[in-house]
Formats: C-alpha cells, sequence, structure tokens
C-alpha cells in the first residue's frame, strides 16, 4: 500500500482553532505543500460561539494567529447556512424520532468533506487536510483507497469518518494519522504555537455549555413534553420530563425509586413513553442499520466476518455483517452489547481497516 499524495500540492486545511488542526497544517507546510488554512464559521450566533469551543470568535483568532506564525494565508469560510441545513436540522429531527444522533459523524459527511471539499475545488486546491487522527492509504490490489485507523489507538478517530467516498479518500489528506497526542502537543510546542497547550473541545459545537436537552427543549418543544415511564411489562412507573432528556443506557435523573437499579433501555417515540428496565435488558446481539457506506468493498453483497462497534469510545467485537434488501445492513454480534442506540452509528472493521459503517435503524 502507498499514500497517494503525489499529485497533490495545493491543501486547503480545515482549521478549527485547536493543536490538532495546527499542526497538521504545519506538517504539510514543511513537507512541501501549499497551504490555505480556512476555519469554517458555523453558528456564531449562539453562545457557543463565545465559549471557545470548536466554532469559536475565540477559534477564529486562534487559527489566524497559526497561520500568521506559520506564514501560510488563512480565510473564513461562511457556512452557517449549510450546517444548519445539514447538521442542526437534522440533530433536531432525530430527537423528535426518539433517537440519538450523532451530528460530528454528519459534519463531517456533509460539511468537512463535502460542502468544505468543493469550496477547496473551487479555489483550486488539490485536496483538503484536517486533523483527524486516521491514515488513508491506496491499495494497488484493490485498486481502492482505504480508511485506516490512527496509529495511536487510544485517539483514533475513524470512528466518525467511515462516510467518506472513495473521491474524498483520494482528496483528503490527514497528516496526523502516525503520531500520538503526545508528539502532536510536542511539535506545537517546539514550533512555538500558542494552542499547543489548549485543551480538546469534549463538546457539541452549537450547544451552549452541552446543554443539549435545553437546546431541544427551545428548538422542538414537543420533545420536552412529559409523559409517562413504562417498565418492559408496560405498567406505568412515574412521569418523565420529555424524551430529549433521556438515552439508551442511562440510570441517573429517572427520578424513580423501585429498590433495584433500573436504565433506560427505550424510546417509544409513539407513544411518548421511556420504557425501563434492568442492565441486563440492556444487551443486544442483533442490530439494523441504514444509510450504510462501504469503504473497503463497492457494496456489501453478501454477508463478511468483520469486528464492530457502536460507539466512539468502545473496543470493536466480532461480529457478522449481512446485506439486506432494502440496501440496509444487518449486524449480529458474537456477544451482545450493551445499550445498542438508533441514531448512533455502527462501524465494521477488518483488522486497521475501515470496512464501513451505517446508521443504527433498529
Amino acid at each position: 500500500m502507498t499514500t497517494g499524495a503525489q499529485n497533490i500540492r495545493r491543501v486547503v486545511v480545515a482549521m478549527s482553532g485547536g493543536v490538532d488542526s495546527s499542526v497538521a497544517a504545519a506538517l504539510l507546510r514543511k513537507q512541501g505543500y501549499e497551504v490555505i488554512g480556512v476555519t469554517m464559521r458555523i453558528w456564531p450566533d449562539s453562545a457557543a460561539s463565545k465559549s471557545g469551543g470548536c466554532c469559536s470568535l475565540s477559534a477564529v483568532e486562534d487559527a489566524r494567529r497559526v497561520a500568521n506564525t506559520l506564514g501560510f494565508p488563512h480565510y473564513v469560510l461562511n457556512l452557517q447556512e449549510d450546517f444548519e441545513k445539514l447538521v442542526i436540522d437534522q440533530f433536531i429531527e432525530e430527537y423528535r424520532k426518539g433517537r440519538t444522533p450523532n451530528p460530528c459523524v454528519r459534519c463531517n459527511q456533509f460539511l468537512k468533506f463535502d460542502v468544505l471539499l468543493q469550496k477547496a475545488i473551487s479555489l483550486g486546491a488539490d485536496a483538503i487536510a484536517t486533523g483527524h487522527y486516521a491514515r488513508i492509504e491506496f491499495d494497488a490490489e484493490s485498486s481502492r483507497w482505504l480508511l485506516k485507523r490512527s496509529s495511536d489507538r487510544a485517539k483514533d478517530q475513524s470512528y466518525a469518518l467511515y462516510t467518506m467516498t472513495q473521491e474524498q479518500l483520494s482528496r483528503t489528506l490527514f497528516p496526523l494519522g502516525e503520531y500520538s497526542k503526545i508528539e502532536t502537543r510536542s511539535i506545537a510546542s517546539e514550533l512555538g504555537l500558542t494552542v499547543a497547550d489548549k485543551p480538546d473541545s469534549q463538546e457539541i459545537c452549537f450547544v451552549p455549555d452541552n446543554k443539549y436537552a435545553n437546546f431541544l427543549a427551545a428548538a422542538a418543544p414537543e420533545v420536552a413534553a412529559p409523559g409517562p415511564i413504562l417498565d418492559t411489562a408496560g405498567n406505568t412507573l412515574g412521569t418523565h420530563r420529555g424524551i430529549a432528556f433521556y438515552t439508551i443506557g442511562q440510570r441517573k435523573g429517572l427520578g424513580i425509586a423501585t429498590g433495584r437499579p433500573i436504565y433506560v433501555v427505550g424510546i417509544d417515540k409513539s407513544n411518548n413513553a421511556v420504557i425501563v428496565g434492568s442492565n441486563s435488558e440492556l444487551y443486544r446481539d442483533t442490530l439494523v442499520a441504514k444509510d450504510v457506506n462501504m469503504i473497503a468493498m463497492d457494496s456489501l453483497s453478501s454477508c463478511v466476518v468483520v469486528s464492530a462497534k457502536i460507539r466512539y469510545n468502545m473496543q470493536d467485537s466480532p461480529a457478522e455483517a449481512c446485506s439486506l434488501s432494502s440496501g440496509a445492513m444487518r449486524v449480529r454480534f458474537e456477544k451482545p452489547q450493551r445499550a445498542v442506540t438508533p441514531g448512533q452509528s455502527v462501524v465494521l472493521y477488518d483488522g486497521e481497516v475501515v470496512v464501513g459503517g451505517g446508521v443504527i435503524s433498529e
């Protein structure tokens, strides 16, 4: 396998104002690429824009200072309308359906590697680059671009990138794929970058103070309507504050006493009900996923043996993925998985290689 960057000269680097994208730009600059820094302005009118997160006004200034230090141009690209339509509206709609979406996956899919990539090409760039910890390689045997895990497993972000297409992979660089976070910060310090010790953002960028339930209650009041808390036999145990305040696997904040630990095991949107049960009732060995995207192959035409995971911060487990006539796929795990959550993603791996993935529907 070889990387396919030999025909790439001009690169637009998506700069969030953090240490990762800053060092990614620095590494490309050192390697001789013509670098253009771009910060996406996606949510400037909310409290989040002033909080220091990845889409804040201070982040723009941090990115601009890095570009000035390293000696390449920096621009701010207004993508507010795209972000609202492609990420925020879908985030709200998923909660209306009683699901728990992953806005970072969707932002990567529709904003960074679609809208931003097209903008970069219109600027005469050959590719875009980000500070993601993952690797892209071209496999001559299959004539396919492959997405692989980061060399630093603890920081690997390939889970959130499974939606990438062959065209997008061929025009994307991940300079940090071979580095650890410690090495990244060390490089930033050596270069004298002001963001060297800047903490990582852990929040949803468009939700002030990470209080997503409050955000949803304002944007879609119906998801904050009270309703029954039911056990798995249909008995009413109490009243919930609104389905937006609950997710599969949740234990705290239920407000009911049963004398034993209970967890959210389901959300019944049609009856505005939260279903609770024991920890053992949280485990499932099979799921169905839609919006499937395959990377290591054209399509999932039969069953393949893989490892898979249903959340970003978890270890993948042995499984079998099979195509369904609807275009969806069924994933069956060797061992039942805890808190399989509709709206989240299931991502398939073959060792270091991302095979593909999809959005959990049931």
